[in-house]
């Protein structure tokens, strides 16, 4: 086979074989194929997508490109998270200590930031000493100590994947349904699990910006998890605005923490988070039969958080993955930026719209993210919110706080931050931050 004529048939909207899929995902995986001909192929794939079939193969094939790990011997229904990335998502932080504490066992393998989101990986690296990079042998044995885990791609699960991750992320083809569906699923297929819910954001700060193309991503993440035996369960949920009011990676571990000590998250700019956060782990724990109902399983949550038993669970992980507790507990003591600088407005009104991506590349600006594969992360850096939608502001209100190291991006990070809020004369209606779930059944609204 030549790999010139394989993006040829792809650019040309023609489905591949699985042999010929094949040929180029273990290529790729070896060297054989360089990552200007893999970028052309994402690019082709971008454009063109994949039939059904192509997707089952392409995620089947990443799938197997490495090991698929057991873990019929950890007592109990396994069951994992998955969000396709928003700004301020740090979901996953709160969730599988809270999950875990129901009595769920929870193995994560999550990603590094894409685009203007942050990576689930990031944050957990923001904690001093905390390692993601645990080997197969090591993440058996902390989800079995514990009952959750969370690392990053080891070099032996999805080992296309791990590779094809990072590229998306610089060649501008991470927004393609075929390319996200693989991706997800083959990494999540790989780690263990019984069973999966995922959360599919959708607007401003989604990388599926429209409902419809939510939806069809849904659909075909549930489909590819049901398909290989996995019960799963998915929801679209709003990204028109920050999840909760940090954006950075220290900055959400702190607003994380605080809401599993109850400090945060009740009539605050976290409350849109926690509800997030408690209607994914209460399915989680449904679909872990610690639950009769996602209700049910959501009461559950809400007593484990109000117990501590969370937070506990929460600083298991941090010692068992090598973290310094007492950064968890004494969250003063982290380093802090040189500089932090008030956004204020100078209008009266409301706040209308909040622009999760202008947000997020700004957050990048200021070190919080990567535009190029080889950048370092500032785990101090980030953006705090103190205004979300529908919140009254008069002149010289504080809109957010920005932190950095960075003197020279500060002003111009400071003036995208201004204007990605829109202030409005009259207070907008409140929209659905849950929108849809999608399970076997079909696509339905979220009551």
């Amino acid at each position: 086979m030549n790999v010139v004529e394989l993006i040829r048939k792809k650019r040309d909207g023609e489905a591949l074989t699985e042999a010929e899929f094949r040929f180029l995902i273990s290529g790729y995986v070896d060297g054989h194929v360089p990552e200007y001909q893999m970028s052309a192929f994402l690019m082709a794939c971008f454009f063109r997508g994949m039939t059904k079939e192509e997707i089952l193969t392409f995620t089947k094939l990443m799938l197997f490109s490495g090991e698929v790990v057991d873990l019929s011997e950890i007592p109990g229904i396994k069951v994992d998270k998955h969000s396709t990335g928003g700004v301020g998502d740090k979901v996953s932080l709160l969730l599988a200590p809270i999950v875990a504490a129901c009595g769920v066992p929870v193995p994560m393998i999550s990603g590094r930031g894409l685009g203007h989101t942050g990576g689930t990986l990031d944050k957990l690296e923001s904690i001093p000493g905390f390692r993601t990079n645990l080997s197969v042998a090591e993440y058996k044995k902390v989800i079995n100590d514990i009952g959750l885990v969370m690392i990053g791609q080891t070099k032996e699960i999805a080992p296309a994947d791990k590779k094809m991750y990072a590229l998306r992320d610089v060649t501008a083809t991470v927004e393609c349904i075929p390319l996200i569906a693989g991706s997800i699923m083959s990494k999540k297929l790989a780690e263990g699990i019984d069973a999966l819910v995922l959360d599919v954001k959708t607007g401003r700060g989604a990388f599926m910006q429209t409902e419809e193309k939510a939806i069809e991503l849904a659909q075909t993440l549930v489909e590819i998890g049901n398909g290989f035996g996995k019960q799963t369960i998915g929801f679209v949920t709003d990204m028109n605005q920050p999840l909760g009011s940090a954006i950075g990676n220290w900055l959400e571990v702190v607003e994380s923490v605080e809401c599993l000590r109850r400090n945060r998250g009740n009539n605050d700019e976290s409350k849109d988070l926690m509800d997030v956060t408690l209607l994914l782990s209460g399915a989680m724990v449904f679909l872990g039969k610690k639950a009769k109902s996602i209700h049910e399983g959501i009461e559950r949550c809400r007593e484990v958080v109000s117990s501590k038993k969370a937070y506990q669970k929460f600083l298991q992980l941090v010692h068992m993955q090598g973290g310094d507790a007492s950064s968890i507990e004494n969250l003063e003591k982290y380093p802090i930026p040189v500089l932090s600088l008030d956004v204020k407005t100078s209008e009266k009104g409301f706040v209308g719209a909040i622009d999760s991506l202008e947000l997020g590349l700004a957050g990048i600006a200021l070190g919080a993210g990567r535009q190029r594969i080889d950048d370092t992360i500032d785990p101090k850096a980030g953006i705090v919110l103190r205004k979300k939608v529908g919140d009254r502001v008069e002149p010289g209100e504080i809109l957010a706080i920005l932190y950095t190291d960075r003197d020279q991006e500060a002003s111009a990070a400071r003036d995208r931050i201004s204007k990605a809020f829109k202030i409005v004369s009259n207070k907008p209606t409140p929209q659905p931050l849950i929108k849809y779930i999608v399970d076997r059944e079909g696509v339905k609204a979220w009551r």
